[in-house]
């Protein structure tokens, strides 16, 4: 480069300034676009990959998934058929009465039933619940094995407001007694409500 004139070297060196110019603008302007498209098109290849194993996989489990579909309906048929219909009231009491004879639980109170009426805990559920307060007395460990029996047999029955206080005028022996108050919030089959 020494032996170049000045002027020369001087075009040399701008020849080669635009010509790092030009290729940083193609660079900028058509390469690194078409890079990021290449990006994008590959990530919703994998993204339309991964779609394509979950239906695979769908297909795949079709006769599990109607098996377990079957097994569930067959399941909430029972548990329907379990569900309180007609008289509200009656099933009510006569289904409490019934289970607790195998409990030594007291229960000589029952309220109105207040239902049956949309659920207050999930929008749009098909079911309506119905609510009894009932009230009684018993031994803490028998009511709270009667209490989750309870709950455990009848999976569309909730306790909610549940109180627990002593009985304070027994004798010594009676000492342990509690006093309970509790509402049984239950679901109601859709046709019946």
């Amino acid at each position: 480069m020494n032996k170049l004139s000045k002027e020369k070297r001087n075009q040399l060196l701008l020849v080669a300034g635009l010509t790092v110019l030009v290729l940083a603008g193609l660079w900028v302007i058509l390469i690194a676009p078409l890079r990021q498209k290449v990006r994008d098109v590959a990530g919703r290849k994998a993204a339309v990959a991964r779609k394509l194993d979950q239906v695979t996989l769908a297909i795949k489990n079709a006769d599990r998934v109607a098996a377990e579909l079957g097994e569930a309906q067959s399941v909430l048929a029972e548990l329907e058929a379990r569900m309180g219909s007609g008289d509200l009231y009656s099933w009510a009491i006569d289904t409490l009465r019934r289970f607790k004879v195998s409990y030594r639980v007291d229960i000589p109170q029952f309220s109105q039933i207040d239902g049956p009426h949309e659920v207050s805990l999930l929008a749009q559920f098909p079911y309506k619940q119905a609510t009894v307060t009932i009230g009684g007395s018993a031994f803490f460990y028998d009511f709270g094995q009667f209490l989750a029996d309870f709950e455990n047999r009848y999976p569309f029955v909730r306790v909610l407001n549940l109180s627990l206080e002593p009985i304070p005028s027994l004798g010594a022996v009676e000492q342990e007694k509690l006093a309970f108050k509790m509402d049984v919030v239950f679901l109601v089959k859709p046709g019946d409500a």
